[in-house]
This record gives structure tokens, sequence and C-alpha cells, in this order.
């Protein structure tokens, strides 16, 4: 058995769908009904102008017939008024000329001649007027079918409908827009009983959904007025507004979609940059903010939303970023501490060994010590004493120069004292000569006295350690822009820059552990560095062919300041 699995939708297809069920259908149901009533209200107006035109053309008859009865009057008095029958003719033909609407005037006298211009004029399809004389005989008028036409359908001149004008419901004495077909077939739907019909008042007959005909009969004198509607008039009215309603409901349709197709556009980019960044910072790019596309069309939930997003990924980023420099800063410092560890144990034991053994020996009561050997040995211990002095020293000069808490005492003092105190207190040469170039003039620098001597002892000590055997450890002082440069350097293996670069971190020597020939902490350079700059100075190393280690020590003299 096939189990149906729910697939969730995304929003683009959620919209889709709503849009269509909640706009589309209504609106095509919407147009359906509408088109409907349209249609109705097209029929019920077809219905109406048809009545309407019926009723004006009635008054437009009425009017023509008013008009012709006039003028029939007026000749029938000019006729009475004239004596001899010369005179009424030579009037006729004159009147006629002179008013080409009346086609045809007769005067007979006898009836029967009457009737038969009547008769002629309904075979004929002419329009006929007639009265009597005072002298018994009669005036008959035909009047011009054309003229008649022009007059009655004047308003009418645009409309498509087909108007026909009968006398005695047989005989079409005007019409608009004539065509044999349709009155034929207008003359067969004309109902069967025309004299019950109310006279003077326009009935509706035929297919009236689709064709209605408006039908209207005078009493006096017997005319009817017949106003067809074509139901390809009918069809093209109501596929006009069909037309006219689709466009419409097209139009918003397409409206509508355009609106929230750019709602959905903007939305769907900023929802995916959400996502994006959700992502982003799923995987641990902290650094990732949304970039919001605002416009109109963007929600207030959206940019809130994001921009509380960015706010929370901004902090999570300098969470992130603390901790890793915390975890640096631990990973230091238990570096630090195992280099501590392990530097100090290895350079105290050494001289603890040697003070303890010549301790030792110097307390012994079993063997008579010479006076010689009882000197020397009180000169390694107090050497081996200085050593563990510097080395603490050294440690704990640390801290404050990490802290950068160190404070120095600046004040003018003489290099050659420095120089002089430092070989010293460094004691052992280890066969290395120190040369110290230095003038008599050369001026006084600012900085503390003591501090710029444990400097100098520990680059002695440095350069001792690494030079070449019995090579020279050459001192070299110079004025450059009032400032002092000391230069210290040592014959040995020139120094990669690599190397160089590091010399000034903790516990880094230019040997490494492995191949550790030399003592030392590692903490020299470090300590002179940072002493060096307490004093407001710089130190700067650098390595050639000829001296392979270079210590450029720079400080303020007394005249930097004036």
């Amino acid at each position: 058995m096939i189990k149906f699995k729910f697939q969730r939708l995304k929003i683009i297809e959620q919209i889709a769908i709503v849009f269509f069920f909640a706009v589309v259908i209504p609106m095509s149901i919407s147009g359906f009904i509408i088109n409907n009533i349209s249609q109705q209200s097209v029929r019920h107006q077809l219905r109406e102008t048809a009545t309407l035109v019926a009723s004006m053309v009635s008054d437009e008859m009425d009017f023509i017939i008013r008009s012709n009865n006039t003028t029939l009057n007026q000749i029938a008095d000019a006729l009475d008024f004239l004596p001899t029958n010369a005179q009424k003719q030579a009037f006729i033909k004159e009147f006629t000329k002179k008013y080409p609407h009346c086609e045809k005037i007769n005067t007979v006298k006898t009836q029967s001649e009457l009737d038969k211009i009547v008769q002629d004029s309904k075979a004929n399809e002419k329009f006929v007027m007639t009265t009597k004389l005072k002298d018994g005989s009669f005036l008959a008028v035909t009047y011009n079918t054309n003229d008649i036409d022009i007059n009655l359908f004047k308003s009418l001149e645009n409309d498509k409908r087909q108007i026909y004008i009968l006398r005695d419901n047989k005989h079409l004495v005007a019409s608009h827009n004539y065509t044999s077909e349709v009155f034929k077939e207008t003359m067969a739907m004309l109902p069967e009983n025309t004299g019950e019909i109310e006279k003077d008042k326009p009935i509706i007959f035929g297919d009236e959904k689709n064709q209605p005909i408006a039908y209207l009969k005078f009493k006096d004198p017997k005319y009817s007025i017949i106003v067809t509607t074509t139901e390809k008039m009918a069809k093209n009215s109501i596929i006009e507004n069909r037309i006219k309603i689709i466009l419409s409901v097209l139009v918003a349709i397409l409206s509508t979609m355009v609106v929230i197709g750019f709602y959905i556009f903007y939305l769907y980019i900023n929802i995916r940059q959400l996502f994006k960044a959700i992502i982003a910072l799923s995987k641990g790019n902290y650094e990732h903010q949304i970039r919001l596309y605002k416009t109109s069309f963007t929600p207030f939930e959206i940019v809130f939303l994001v921009n509380e997003f960015n706010e929370m990924a901004s902090e999570i980023h300098k969470s992130y970023t603390e901790l890793a420099y915390k975890n640096k800063e631990l990973k230091e410092l238990n570096e630090f501490r195992s280099n501590l560890i392990d530097t100090v144990s290895h350079e105290l034991r050494t001289p603890l060994t040697s003070i303890q053994g010549y301790t030792s020996r110097l307390m012994r009561n079993d063997i008579v010590i010479d006076e010689e050997t009882k000197q020397k040995s009180l000169r390694i211990i107090k050497e081996q004493s200085e050593r563990l002095k510097r080395l603490i020293d050294d440690l704990l000069t640390i801290p404050d120069i990490e802290g950068m808490r160190l404070r120095t005492v600046n004040t003018e003092v003489e290099l050659s004292q420095v120089f002089e105190q430092a070989e010293l207190l460094l004691r052992k040469h280890d066969g290395h000569e120190i040369i110290v170039h230095l003038n008599s003039d050369f001026p006084q620098v600012i900085a503390d006295k003591g501090r710029l001597e444990q400097v100098v002892v520990n680059l002695y000590e440095n350069a001792i350690k690494y030079s070449y055997p019995e090579s020279q450890i050459i001192v070299d002082t110079e004025v450059n822009n009032k400032n002092a440069i000391i230069t210290i350097k040592n014959k040995c293996d020139k120094i990669s820059k690599e190397k160089l670069d590091t010399l000034f971190e903790k516990f880094i020597r230019l040997d490494d552990e492995m191949t550790r020939t030399t003592r030392g902490t590692g903490l020299g350079l470090f300590i002179v560095k940072g002493l060096v700059e307490a004093m407001n100075g710089k130190i700067e190393l650098d390595s050639s062919d000829e001296y392979g280690f270079i210590a450029r020590i720079t400080l303020n003299t007394v005249n930097a300041n004036e």
C-alpha cells in the first residue's frame, strides 16, 4: 500500500495557490456573474431604446403630418381663392417648383378619381394627403418620400436599427436602413391581430431576448411604426460589453499579479538572505550580516527580524572573538607556565648545584682547605648567587612589562659609567673582549641608570653566549638628530630575518630546545625591549655577513628637549 507523504510547499508556491483560490477564481466567478448581468442589462437597454426610437419617430411623424396638413390647407385655401382653372393650374405648377417636397399636386372632380390617386400612391409606396375644396372637387398632394425619410430619420443617422413606417400595416411609406430580407422577416413576425393593439403606445414583439422589435400604431391617420433590432446588433452589443468585462477582469488580475509579484520578489529575496545568514551562522560564520533590500513592499516584521538577527549575530561574533582571544591567552599562559617551569628548573638547577656543592665543600671538617681554595669557592658561590639574582630580577620584571606597569626613573645618565658598571656586573667574559667606542664629549642620555645597566648586561651576556670563540664584542655610539644610538654587535652566523622578528618574544632562543648548547632563559631580549621602551627609547635587531647579531638602541639625549 502506497502511503501519501505530505511535502511542505515553499512560500512562493503557497502564495501562488492562495492567489489562485483567493483572486483568480473569485474574480473569474465575479466576471461571469457581471457578464450575465450585463447581458440582461444590454437586452433591457435594447428594448428600452427600441421603444424610445419608436416614440421619437412617432413624434417626428406627427410633426411632419401636421406640417404637411398645414401645407395642404394652404394650397386648398389658395385654390379656393383663385377664380379660374387656368390660374389654379398655374399656382399648382409654381408651388410645386417652389416646394420640391410636394412631388405632385392633383385636383380631381370626383371621388372615384381621388380613390384612384390614393390607390396609385399606395401601390408606389408614396405618401399622399387629400382634402375637399369648396367647389366640390378634391385636392391630392403626393409628397417626396426621400424628403420625408431625411426629416424623419435625421436624428437617427448613426443608428443601425431598421425603421419602417407603414400605412394600413401593409404599405411602406418611409424606411431607415432598409433591406428587403429583414423587412420580410419583420413583417412575418408582425402580430396578426394588430387591431386589438392599444394605439399610440409602443409594444415589444418578436424575439425579445435577442431581437426585440418595437411596434407603434397611430389612431389617425392609420399609420404604424416598426423599429427592429437586428440579431447582429444585439450580439455585437453583448460581445462588446463582454469583451470590456473580460478585459477589466484580466487587467485587475494582471495588476494584482504585478503588485503581488513585486511583493513576493522582495519578500522572497529577503527571506533567502535570512536563510543564508542562518546557514552561515550554523556553520560558524558569525560575521555574516543580512543585507536587507528595503522597499515599500518590505514588511515591518521582516525589517525588525533582520535587525534583531544582525544584532544577535554581532553579539555572538563579539562573544566568540572574546572567547577566542581568551582561549589564545590561556594557551599562551599555559605555554608560558610550561616554558617558565622548564626554564626556571633548568636555569636554577646549575647555580644551585654549584652553590650547594661548594658550600658543602667549605663545611667539611675532615679535610684541610687552603686559603686559595676557600677564596675560589666563595667567588664561585658569589657569581652563582648573582646569576640567580639576575634571573629572579628578570622573572619579576616580566609581569610589569606585560601589564605595562613598568616604571622607570629617567634622569641624565653618563653612558661611560653605564658601560663600566655593566662590565663589572658581567664578571665573566669567557675569553671575549668588549670594545667600547665612546667619545669623551658624548652627550648624556635620558634614561633610568639601573635599568639601562640591566639592558647592557643582558645584551653583553647575549653577545658572549652566541658569538664565535675569542671574538670581540663591539659597542659603537653615535648621535643622530639629537638621538643617541648605541650599537652592540658580535660575530656569529648570520640570522634570518624571520628568526630576528621572533627574538623579542618570550622564551625564544637562537638554538632550539633539542640542540640547546648555551645557557639562558630566552627572556633577555624580551626584557630588554620592555625596558628600552619604558625609557622612551627604541631597539632594533639586525644581522649582516660580518656581524651576525646587531642590537641597535636609540635613546633621547639631554639636548633633544631643548
